[in-house]
This record gives C-alpha cells, structure tokens and sequence, in this order.
C-alpha cells in the first residue's frame, strides 16, 4: 500500500447519514455452491427492500467480474483477491447506509472472516447466509451447464466438484434451498433484519 496518502474524512457522520436516510447500513452476505439460489435470492430480496422503500443494491459475483474484477481469474488467489475486492466495495456501500446484498460462492472461510472483520472494525453490520443446497440438487438444476462441463474435465478448478468448498460454521442465517422456496427464504432473512432493528 502507498505511504504517501491520508484519510481524507467527510463532513457527515455514518449517525447523521443513518437518520438522513431513515436506515442503518448492513452487508447480506449470501455464500454457497454456485446453482445453490444465493442469486434469486439476493434478486427477490433487493426487490423486497426497495418496494419497501429502503436504499438497497446487489453485488452478484458474475456481474462483478465484467467490470471490476474483469482482470480475475478462478485460482485460488484470484479467488481470493476477488472476495477481498467486493468485501471492501460491500463495506463502501454499507456504511453509505445501504442494504448491501452480496451473492458470491465465496468457498474460503478465511475470505468470508476477513471480510467479516472489516465490516466490524467499521462499526458496519454483516450477517453471513448459508445458501444450502447439497451437491445433488445443484448438479441437477446446473442452468448454466457448469457442473456436466466440470465433471468433464472442461472446467478447472470448479468448486464443489475439483475445487474446495468450506461451509460456514456459524452462519446468522441457513437456509436449505432444497426444502423452501425463494419468499420464505427473503422471509427467513428480512424477519433476521426486523429482529435486529435493520427493518
């Protein structure tokens, strides 16, 4: 990182920003293997917020890597440097006081906990979601045809198939996607907010 650079801090405080826009800022982080639902969901749930007039916006991992994160590839240290990017643009639009909605597999811990970190040590809420589909059900819905080219061999490193994926150990909110379907899965997540004085 350059040396040679300052903080340079606003002239509104994150509380004054809070009672402007009448809503305190949190990142919805939705992780899981890729056909779990983490996208509908994260979809279904931006939807809900705005309709209920709250600043929201969704981070998808596809979209991402059009633009921002376009120079990435699927190693392990492009997974990485990924998950770190979106981690500080999710904090950036959290502490705007926006319902920031970030879909991405995500399959390290360690990425997911260090982002965790970094919304914490900024005062910022994150509640992690584990999008739970096992391997089966993903591998039969495979819309993007993904899976079948994985267990060819035409993909590398495809996680869950020849790439790790690590569960959340303590995740705020599981939801199995196998057993419930995408408005009571915003249900389980908005009614997480309410709870929490975020709704």
């Amino acid at each position: 990182m350059a040396t040679n650079i300052t903080f340079h801090p606003g002239s509104v405080g994150a509380s004054e920003r809070s009672e402007l826009l009448k809503q305190k800022g949190i990142t919805v982080w939705l992780t899981g293997l890729s056909a779990s639902g983490k996208s509908t969901i994260a979809c279904a749930l931006e939807q809900t917020l705005l309709h209920q007039g709250k600043f929201a916006y969704r981070l998808d991992g596809d979209n991402v890597r059009f633009g921002l994160n376009k120079d990435l590839g699927f190693d392990e240290d492009s997974r990485v440097e990924n998950i770190r990017r979106i981690g500080e643009v999710a904090k950036l639009f959290s502490d705007a006081s926006c319902f920031t909605i970030a879909a991405f597999i995500s399959p390290y811990r360690l990425d997911r906990n260090a982002v965790r970190e970094l919304h914490e040590k900024a005062n910022l809420g994150f509640v992690e979601v584990f999008v739970d589909a096992p391997l089966s059900i993903v591998e039969q819905r495979d819309p993007k045809d993904l899976y079948r080219k994985a267990r060819a061999g035409e993909i590398k490193e495809f996680t869950g198939i020849s790439a790790p994926y690590e569960p959340p150990e303590n995740p705020e909110i599981h939801i199995k996607t196998g057993e419930c379907d995408v408005t009571q899965a915003v249900k389980m997540i908005t009614e997480y907010l309410v709870s929490h004085n975020y709704l």
